[in-house]
């Protein structure tokens, strides 16, 4: 057999074992979760308040809590990450200054969000006033998210093809109207992608909400952005490491129902950059 063709062999299967590596892992955490909290699920459990320590009961003000700091989280991250993201690469002049600012934002990527919890507890909730609360909270998880959303929304902005820009400009646009109608609607896919990625981490996080929104536990719904809330990941956490003898099901369940959450914002999101890209091809 030629060598050439034997090395790709050897390269694929190489890269196909990889591939399962990753894959097959997480489809038997996902598999091992809804085997082991799928009995618990019922409506009872997603829409009734806690009861008995928690042990009985459902979840409810936890999802609804998750919900709208992941909201909150995507007001405040969307915007400012794709601005900064526009400015980054339409505006801002190549030279030592934006390298810096670029290599700044990939080892912010990098922080521990125990670091970002300590960042918001000192600047949202203390400095600033806003108390334990879910806006707290959304500021110090759309910090967290910032770098990745930026990064992603920059390398969408530079896959569009410079010809678009110059055919657009020749036209006698201003180079706004260029962005607006022009750049953004053929990267927005990819700053979605982003997004996707953003939500994920926002709304798997524990330490940040656990300094800055989470409640251990809430009678009641919250009202307003300054109320504390009860937040899945940190009910989660708090059900498995801190009440003795909680049943095994509310824990699997309480993972289950916060990968459904997730899972449905990401639905949202692609469902949107899907649409986003047969736009863009019609």
């Amino acid at each position: 057999m030629d060598k050439k063709k034997i090395q790709e062999k050897v390269a694929f299967s190489i890269l196909t074992c990889t591939m399962l590596l990753v894959v097959i892992p997480i489809i038997l955490i996902i598999g091992f979760i809804l085997y082991k909290g799928i009995e618990t699920i019922n409506w009872g459990f997603i829409t009734e308040m806690p009861r008995k320590g928690m042990k009985e009961g459902g979840i409810y003000p936890a999802i609804v809590g998750t919900v709208y700091l992941v909201l909150g989280t995507m007001a405040f991250a969307l915007p400012l990450g794709i601005g900064s993201a526009i400015y980054l690469n339409e505006y801002a002049k190549r030279g030592r200054l934006t390298k810096l600012i670029r290599l700044a934002i990939l080892n912010l990527a990098g922080v521990p969000s125990v670091v970002y919890g300590l960042f918001g507890l000192g600047l949202f909730v203390f400095f600033l006033g806003f108390g334990t609360s879910i806006l707290a909270g959304s500021l110090t998880l759309a910090c967290l998210i910032l770098p990745v959303i930026i990064t992603a929304s920059e390398e969408a902005l530079k896959s569009v093809p410079a010809e678009y820009r110059e055919a657009s400009l020749a036209l006698g646009v201003t180079k706004w109207q260029t962005i607006r109608h022009v750049v953004l609607p053929y990267a927005m896919p990819g700053i979605l992608t982003g997004a996707i990625l953003g939500i994920g981490r926002a709304a798997g996080e524990t330490a940040p909400i656990l300094l800055t929104v989470a409640a251990f536990f809430l009678p009641r719904l919250p009202k307003s952005i300054f109320d504390q809330a009860m937040v899945l990941p940190y009910h989660l956490y708090i059900i498995s490491t801190q009440v003795p003898n909680m049943p095994e099901g509310i824990q699997y369940g309480t993972a289950l129902v916060l990968l459904g959450v997730i899972s449905i914002f990401f639905i949202i999101a692609t469902t949107i950059r899907i649409k986003m890209k047969v736009a863009n091809r019609s």
